[in-house]
C-alpha cells in the first residue's frame, strides 16, 4: 500500500507542476501589446529597414563625386639597357630603372549637373526606401490585427460550441430518460443523439480553429514557433464611419505606398536628367607629386605636376543617346505605376467601406436573429415537452440557435477587423 501511495503522490506531484508549468506558459496579451511585440520583431520591418539603411549609402556613394580622390603609389622598375616598348600602346616607351613613391590627386570640377542629378535621385530613393518601412510596419500591424481578431473570434466560437454540448448533452439524457420510461420513442432518442454528436464535431472543429488562429497570431508576431496567449477583449469602435471621398483625400496623402512610389517617379525623373547630362563634357584637375630614391641619372630626386582634363563626348556608338532615353522611359512607366497604384488605393478604399458598412448593419441583425432563435428554442422545447411538436422541430430549432450564436460571436470581430483593415487602407494604422 505504500508504494500506491507513493506513485499516487508522485503522480499529482507531476501533474501539478505540469499545470504550473502550462500556466505560466500561457501569456495574457493585449491588442497594443501584440502590435508592439510585431514592430520589435518581425524580420519583414528589419529586411525594408536594412534596405533603407543600404539606400542612404547609396546616397553617400552619389556624394563621393564632389570630393577629391588621393592615390598612393610605390612604383619600382628594372629593365635593360636602351630598352624601349615597341608595341602597344601610345605612351612613352622610355622604361628607367627607378624606386619611386607618390600621391596622386584628383577633383572633379564640374560635369555641367550630372552629379547634382544623381545625388538627388538617390536621395529620392533612400526617401522611398524609408517609406517602404512604413509600408511594411502598416502591412504587420493588420496582420497582427487580423491574427488577433481571429483569436478572440475562435474563443468566442468555441465559448458557444461549449455551451451546445452541454446544451444539447442535458436534452440527450432527458430524452433517453423518458425513452427509458416509454414516454418517448427510440427516434426521439436517435435524433437527440444525432445532435449531440453534431455538437461535438462542433467542438473539435472550434478547438483547432483556436490553435490555429494561435498558430497565424505567432507568426504574426514574428515568432518561428507557437506560443499561448490569452487575449483581451476589444471595445467596439464607434460608428459612424467617415465618408468615402473624406478617406480617399485622406489616404492620397498619408498612403506610404504612394508617398514612396512619388519619390520612386521624380527619382527616375532625376536620373534621367542626369543620363542626359551625358552629353556634356566634365572638367577635372589632376594633381601628382613624389620623390624618387633610387633613379638613373635621367630622373630626379624628386617630381610635382598638375594639370587640367577636359573630356568631350564626340561619338560613342549612341550609347548616351540610348541611356537618355531608357531612363525617360522608365520614368514615364514610373508615372503610370503611380497613377495605376492610386486607382487601385481607390479601389480597395471603396470594398473595405462596403464591407465595414455592412459589418456594421450585421451586429445588429445578429442581435436580433439571436433573440429570434432564442424565442423559437423555448416554444420548440415546451412544445415539445407538451407533445405538440416532433423531436424534428426542436432539432431545427437547436440548430438555428447554434447558429445565431456563432454569428453573433462572428459579427463582432468581423466588424472590429473591417475599420482595421479600413483605416490601414487610408493609412491610418497605428
Amino acid at each position: 500500500m505504500n508504494w500506491r501511495r507513493r506513485a499516487i503522490t508522485l503522480l499529482s506531484f507531476i501533474t501539478l507542476g505540469g499545470a504550473m508549468a502550462f500556466a505560466q506558459a500561457v501569456q495574457k496579451l493585449t491588442l497594443a501589446q501584440a502590435e508592439a511585440i510585431a514592430l520589435s520583431n518581425h524580420p519583414q520591418i528589419s529586411s525594408f529597414r536594412y534596405n533603407a539603411l543600404a539606400a542612404n549609402e547609396a546616397t553617400r556613394e552619389a556624394k563621393s563625386a564632389y570630393y577629391p580622390t588621393a592615390i598612393g603609389s610605390l612604383t619600382g622598375a628594372g629593365a635593360d639597357d636602351n630598352s624601349r616598348i615597341a608595341a602597344g600602346g601610345l605612351n612613352n616607351p622610355i622604361i628607367l630603372n627607378r624606386y619611386s613613391n607618390g600621391v596622386a590627386i584628383g577633383q572633379l570640377i564640374t560635369d555641367f549637373g550630372r552629379t547634382k542629378n544623381l545625388v538627388a535621385s538617390s536621395r529620392l530613393q533612400a526617401q522611398a526606401a524609408q517609406e517602404n518601412v512604413q509600408t511594411a510596419r502598416q502591412n504587420v500591424l493588420l496582420q497582427v490585427d487580423r491574427a488577433y481578431y481571429d483569436v478572440l473570434k475562435a474563443q468566442a466560437v468555441l465559448r458557444v460550441a461549449e455551451q451546445t454540448v452541454k446544451d444539447r448533452q442535458l436534452v440527450a439524457d432527458q430524452i433517453n430518460a423518458l425513452a427509458a420510461n416509454k414516454l418517448k420513442s427510440g427516434l426521439d432518442v436517435s435524433f437527440a443523439n444525432v445532435n449531440l454528436a453534431d455538437a461535438k464535431l462542433l467542438l473539435a472543429q472550434s478547438q483547432n480553429d483556436k490553435q490555429a488562429a494561435l498558430a497565424a497570431l505567432s507568426t504574426a508576431l514574428g515568432y518561428s514557433d507557437q506560443h499561448t496567449f490569452e487575449v483581451e477583449d476589444v471595445p467596439l469602435p464607434s460608428a459612424p464611419l467617415p465618408q468615402f471621398a473624406d478617406l480617399v483625400n485622406q489616404a492620397f496623402h498619408h498612403r506610404p505606398e504612394l508617398i514612396s512610389q512619388r519619390y520612386t517617379q521624380q527619382a527616375s525623373e532625376k536620373f534621367a536628367r542626369a543620363e542626359k547630362d551625358l552629353r556634356f563634357p566634365t572638367i577635372s584637375a589632376i594633381a601628382a607629386a613624389g620623390e624618387t630614391p633610387v633613379h638613373q641619372a635621367a630622373l630626379a630626386d624628386n617630381y610635382a605636376a598638375a594639370g587640367v582634363n577636359v573630356n568631350i563626348p564626340i561619338f560613342n556608338g549612341h550609347l548616351f543617346s540610348a541611356r537618355r532615353a531608357e531612363a525617360e522611359f522608365k520614368a514615364r512607366a514610373e508615372a503610370e505605376n503611380l497613377r495605376d497604384l492610386q486607382d487601385r488605393i481607390a479601389r480597395d478604399i471603396r470594398v473595405a467601406w462596403l464591407n465595414a458598412n455592412t459589418a456594421y448593419q450585421r451586429l445588429d441583425l445578429t442581435r436580433q436573429l439571436m433573440q429570434q432563435a432564442t424565442q423559437a428554442l423555448d416554444l420548440a422545447q415546451s412544445r415539445y415537452k407538451l407533445g405538440l411538436s416532433s423531436i424534428v422541430e426542436l432539432s431545427q430549432a437547436q440548430l438555428f440557435q447554434t447558429q445565431a450564436d456563432i454569428e453573433q460571436a462572428s459579427a463582432k470581430y468581423d466588424y472590429e477587423f473591417q475599420i482595421a483593415n479600413l483605416n490601414y487602407q487610408v493609412g491610418a494604422s497605428h
